[in-house]
């Protein structure tokens, strides 16, 4: 819930004239930068948030629960802001963003409407759109390896171990039959075959064969 305070509220009830939008960057490495739909600059706690920036709010997604959520935001590219040089070398990369909605003329007066993190920026046709993640975000990343039977490498891959002329016009649909029989590269498959699946709770014995605890394969 956001604590808004009750002069806050009554200007956004109101509809005043005096509020506007403004965003605070923070990146890894420390550098902070603002920006703000007004007409002018917005200083908030030392960020001097640039009017005439181009920054415009995109679209916007959120649900109650755990779910992501996300918005993005547009901009020009110039020398004083975002670069084509600091985008490339991932300086934005995994930034922090908070959208505001200020009072200018009165910028201790605010409230926070979203807060995330940068995701990725695509640039197009000399301005920029970045995807903002929101704070739940980091409960749907994937962390060390999921286990299943089919591999989990990239066909060609280090991982793999395939080389390219190896592989050149054969796919791989990632089974361990297709690894050992179409590639024979077995000692390189990346699954777990032998896991097993949800047919197990309906196995039983089979009659005649193994029982000594092997692979069912």
């Amino acid at each position: 819930m956001r604590d808004i305070p009750n002069e806050m509220a009554a200007r956004i009830e109101s509809g005043a004239a005096m509020l506007c939008h403004a965003w605070v960057l923070r990146r890894a490495d420390g550098e902070a930068m603002g920006f703000t739909d007004h007409d002018r600059d917005v200083t908030l706690d030392g960020v001097v948030c640039r009017a005439g920036s181009g920054w415009t709010a995109g679209a916007g997604e959120g649900a109650l629960g755990l779910t992501a959520g996300g918005m993005s935001a547009s901009g020009g590219l110039d020398d004083e802001a975002i670069t084509e040089s600091d985008i490339a070398t991932g300086l934005y990369d995994g930034a922090r963003v908070e959208l505001w909605r200020v009072d200018w003329t009165k910028p201790a007066l605010r409230v926070r409407l979203w807060a995330g993190t940068l995701a990725r920026i695509r640039r197009e046709k000399g301005a920029f759109i970045a995807d903002l993640d929101g704070p739940m975000a980091t409960l749907e990343r994937v962390i060390g390896r999921t286990y299943g039977r089919t591999c989990d490498a990239v066909l060609g891959d280090a991982r793999c171990g395939l080389s390219l002329t190896a592989i050149a016009g054969r796919r791989c649909d990632k089974r361990w039959i297709t690894c050992t029989g179409r590639f024979d590269n077995g000692v390189n498959f990346q699954g777990f075959p032998d896991i097993p699946g949800d047919d197990f709770i309906a196995a039983r014995p089979a009659d005649g064969g193994r029982h000594d605890g092997g692979s069912r394969r």
